[in-house]
C-alpha cells in the first residue's frame, strides 16, 4: 500500500499544474494565486486548491472574473480571494518571470 503524499508534495505538485495551465492567461492568474498564497494554506485549503485544478481554465477564470457562478463546491473564502486578482503580475514584471522561468528549464 502506498503512503499518502506529503503536503510538501501536494504543493509542488499543484504549484506545477498551476503553473501550466494551456494558455499564458491561465497561468498568470492560477498560478499568481498559487505563488502569492499557497505558503498560507492548511490541509484544507490545498485541498480546495487541488479540485480547483480539475477544473476547465475557462471555467476557473470565469469565476475569478465574476463572470460566471462559482459551484457551491469551490465557493467560498478562497475563491473570494482569488476573485481580488490583487496577485496577478502585468507587465515588466510578468516577462521577468517567465524569462526567469525559461531560463531555469
Amino acid at each position: 500500500m502506498e503512503a499518502e503524499p506529503t503536503i510538501e508534495a501536494r504543493r509542488a505538485r499543484a504549484k506545477f499544474r498551476a503553473w501550466h495551465r494551456g494558455t499564458r492567461e491561465a497561468d498568470y492568474m492560477i498560478g499568481g494565486f498559487f505563488d502569492r498564497y499557497a505558503s498560507e494554506w492548511s490541509e484544507s485549503e490545498l485541498a480546495w486548491f487541488e479540485a480547483l485544478l480539475e477544473e476547465d481554465d475557462v471555467d476557473v477564470m470565469a469565476w475569478a472574473l465574476k463572470t460566471a457562478p462559482v459551484p457551491p463546491a469551490l465557493d467560498g473564502e478562497q475563491i473570494a480571494l482569488m476573485q481580488r486578482l490583487d496577485y496577478v503580475t502585468i507587465g515588466p514584471a510578468a516577462s521577468n518571470r517567465a524569462a526567469g522561468e525559461a531560463a531555469s528549464k
